[in-house]
């Protein structure tokens, strides 16, 4: 086994700032139409070497997964597990290493972060093992493993459409203060999805130069996310934690990210984004608040 020193790959939050369902395939997927930007705020995966493959979670969020997602095996539920072996195929080498992932983000939470980890640990390893991104391979893997993987793996401002894997670069998006709101209950987006009954709605051009916060935000304002209705009929308090956002001082836009719970706002001034952050926990310490930046997370 060939040595190298222990690496450390950020996997940030993805945050959809507009979500449009624009039709459902036979196959069962929807296909979408998102702009898709990620914030400071995130994961981190550690790649050691080791004599054999094995995965480690910590952090907060580390208990929430089950035994299968805690699984080192070819046969785990775990993104970051499976895309591994997946990786491990393709390449045809063996993943002599240990991976540790720390987990800061809630599961299952509508900004993707399961789907980070494992574009983390793509990235880790083709890094490590000297494969250029523009492996032949690499995006069916990617799509075999998940639909929002792609964009993950990007970690740049795309607008993302069919079921996510077609993703059209988005250049010089401003960086604006963001808070993060999950309000600590489980939202499962194929529940989301089944209880979504349109409309649909077709793909929208975006303006050419969104280059300030001002032209951004009078794009997004006119987009929304199509799932925010369904995903509170399953988890009513993500009304609560779009209102708590919506009354802070100086939120500029305030909205459901993917298919929930989580909520972000975007505010004027980092000072704003944090007394909202202090304000939102005092009145809901249960709650997972964060404050970052969008498009500005550093990467790898």
């Amino acid at each position: 086994m060939s040595e190298f020193r222990p690496i450390t790959v950020f996997a940030p939050a993805k945050i959809n700032l507009y979500l449009h369902i624009a039709g459902r395939r036979e196959d069962g997927y929807h296909d979408l139409d998102s702009l898709v930007v990620f914030a400071d705020i995130g994961d981190r995966v550690t790649i050691e070497p080791a004599s054999d493959f094995s995965l480690r979670i910590n952090g907060p969020f580390a208990s929430g997964f089950t035994v299968k997602e805690t699984d080192s095996s070819p046969n785990s539920s775990n993104l970051v597990a499976r895309a591994v072996w997946e990786m491990s195929r393709a390449a045809r080498r063996d993943p002599k290493f240990r991976v540790t992932l720390n987990k800061n983000l809630p599961l299952a939470s509508g900004i993707g972060g399961g789907s980070a980890d494992a574009a983390a640990v793509i990235w880790g390893m083709m890094s490590l093992w000297g494969l250029p991104l523009s492996t032949p391979w690499l995006p069916d893997l990617m799509a075999n493993l998940g639909a929002d993987i792609p964009s993950c793996l990007r970690c740049a401002p795309v607008q993302m459409t069919g079921i996510g894997n077609i993703l059209y670069p988005i250049a010089d998006l401003p960086e604006i203060p963001v808070v993060l709101v999950h309000p600590a209950k489980h939202c499962p987006t194929p529940d989301v999805f089944r209880r979504f009954m349109g409309p649909m709605r077709g793909e929208v051009d975006l303006h050419e130069n969104l280059s300030t916060p001002d032209a951004l935000l009078n794009e997004i304002k006119k987009r929304d996310n199509d799932l925010t209705s369904a995903a509170i009929e399953i988890v009513p308090d993500i009304a609560v934690a779009l209102k708590s956002l919506a009354t802070q001082k100086n939120c500029l836009l305030h909205r459901m990210s993917g298919s929930g719970a989580t909520c972000f706002g975007l505010f004027e001034t980092p000072e704003d984004a944090e007394h909202a952050a202090e304000t939102i926990t005092l009145a809901n310490p249960g709650w997972w608040v964060r404050t970052g930046t969008i498009n500005s997370p550093e990467r790898y």
